[in-house]
Formats: C-alpha cells, sequence, structure tokens
C-alpha cells in the first residue's frame, strides 16, 4: 500500500487550502498513492478564533470536494481535518473518503489539546471546540486502519484499542508546535509502532512562523519495528511510503507483545 504524506502550508484563505490539497492529491495519484493524507486543520488556521468561522456541516465546501475527487481518482482519502459545525458544538473532525467518493468514517478528537508547557506554548482547544468519544477504524482492501488526531495520539490506551481491532496502520494528521514537535514527534511515532506493533503515520502542515501557532512540520512514517521510513522537514513537501502490510503479521510473530498480554494483571487495585 502506497501513502501519500502531504505536508501542505496553511493560508487564511479556505478556498485556497482546499485547491492546494486538490492539486496535492492529483499528484498523489500520479505517482500510483493508494491512500493520501492532510494534514491537521488542513483548510483553516490553528487558531481558536477561525474554527468557527472556517467550519461546515455535514457536506460542506471541503468534504464535497475532497469526496468528489477520491471518487474521480478512485483514491482513498484521509481528509486531514477540519472544524465540524453540528449546533451549537464545534468539533475538530477528521473524514476518510474510499475510492468511490464514499464517506468511510470520521473521527473527531477525542483528547482535546489543552496545555500550558512553562516557558513553551499555551493552547486552549477546549475554549471553542468538543470532544468526540468514540476510538475509530475504518476498512480497505488492505485490512483494517485506524485514525485520531494529534494529541490523541498521545494516549496509548487509545492506539491499543485500535489495534486490538486489527488496525495495521495507525493515521494521525497532527499540527504538533515547536515546543512539543522537537522533543516528542518522532519519538510517539516510533514509539506507538513498536508498542502496537503496526506502521503510524503523522502528517503535519507546513511551518508558517509568522502564524499565530507555527507548525512543527516533520510529517513522518514508521514501520512495525519502530523504522522511521520517511520524514519531511519543516517546508510543503509530499512524502510516499511504501507499506508492506505483511510487515506486521511478520513482527508480531516474532515478538508476540499483543498475544502475550496478561489483562488479568492490567488494573490498579489496592495493596
Amino acid at each position: 500500500m502506497r501513502a501519500a504524506l502531504i505536508q501542505m502550508p496553511v493560508t487564511a484563505d479556505k478556498s485556497e487550502n482546499i485547491e492546494t490539497a486538490c492539486r496535492r492529491l492529483r499528484e498523489a495519484k500520479a505517482r500510483e498513492a493508494d491512500i493520501a493524507v492532510l494534514p491537521e486543520m488542513f483548510c483553516c488556521p490553528y487558531d481558536n478564533t477561525c474554527f468557527r468561522d472556517y467550519g461546515e456541516a455535514a457536506g460542506g465546501e471541503a468534504q464535497s470536494a475532497l469526496s468528489s475527487l477520491a471518487a474521480e481518482l478512485e483514491l482513498y482519502v484521509v481528509g486531514g481535518s477540519l472544524p465540524e459545525l453540528e449546533g451549537d458544538r464545534v468539533y475538530n473532525t477528521s473524514y476518510v473518503y474510499g475510492r468511490r467518493g464514499e464517506l468511510l468514517t470520521k473521527h473527531r478528537k477525542a483528547h482535546l489539546f489543552d496545555i500550558d508547557v512553562e516557558g513553551g506554548q499555551r493552547f486552549r482547544e477546549s475554549d471553542v471546540l468538543s470532544p468526540g468519544s468514540a476510538v475509530t477504524t475504518f476498512e480497505t482492501e488492505f485490512g483494517t486502519m485506524g485514525l485520531c488526531i494529534c494529541f490523541d495520539f498521545r494516549f496509548e490506551e487509545l492506539a491499543r484499542c485500535m489495534c486490538l481491532r486489527g488496525a495495521k496502520c495507525i493515521f494521525v494528521p497532527a499540527a504538533f508546535n515547536m515546543t512539543t514537535g522537537p522533543a516528542h514527534w518522532e519519538l510517539l511515532f516510533r514509539q506507538r509502532a513498536v508498542d502496537n506493533q503496526c506502521f503510524t503515520i503523522g502528517v503535519s502542515p507546513a511551518r508558517d512562523e509568522t502564524a499565530s501557532y507555527a507548525a512543527y512540520g516533520n510529517s513522518i512514517a514508521a514501520d512495525p519495528w519502530g523504522t522511521v521510513l520517511c520524514r519531511a522537514g519543516a517546508g510543503e513537501a509530499t512524502l510516499y511510503a511504501d507499506l508492506s502490510l505483511r510487515r506486521v503479521d511478520a513482527v508480531r510473530r516474532q515478538l508476540p507483545i499483543l498475544s502475550a498480554r496478561r489483562e488479568d494483571l492490567y488494573e490498579v487495585r489496592e495493596r
């Protein structure tokens, strides 16, 4: 399975962002990608003041564009994420489309990014966004895939649940910042890959130092052994990762981590 990791710039112009995403998706298909992944908030500046204004309800502009193009190109599209409007609520939502343009699943970011790092980044998504409440997987002809968004990926329990459902690869549209990115980005993608013996793919916006929130970039793919298959820098780029999904079964046979789990022990009890 060939995956395209589309690390694109995000501007204040939503239509321009959608056009950029569609152009990069066409290029990915021309390079024989089976599945293409966009970054978190690919059509919206990553700023609490923008989420509601750039948001869209079911069938909105960005969703329609991605669905139509997935059908035209016969390409799986993990549509990064965008602000989803439902009533008074705003969710950070990723939509996944199949080769016929059908909506395979959507994931609402479950763990909101509320951090205050001393001497570093402060951000509170919960001031505007509402959390989702689902573990999300979807089916392809290559097998089961997992999906989460950025801060979700820090929670091992969520990744483990996806893999126990059979996920061979976890896709993570994300926008780590210049505090957390250098410290934890590669570490987390390699760690989750090793812990769950699966592929992990993280796709970030390109870095814009002039933005109110500067993304780290460095889109990445890691294999079940923890080997980095590809990694971008800060700027605009599309990477291609060829995933041999039989590698998942091979690693799980060699190191029986999942099958040797002791669920009878994994509970906090009073001594």
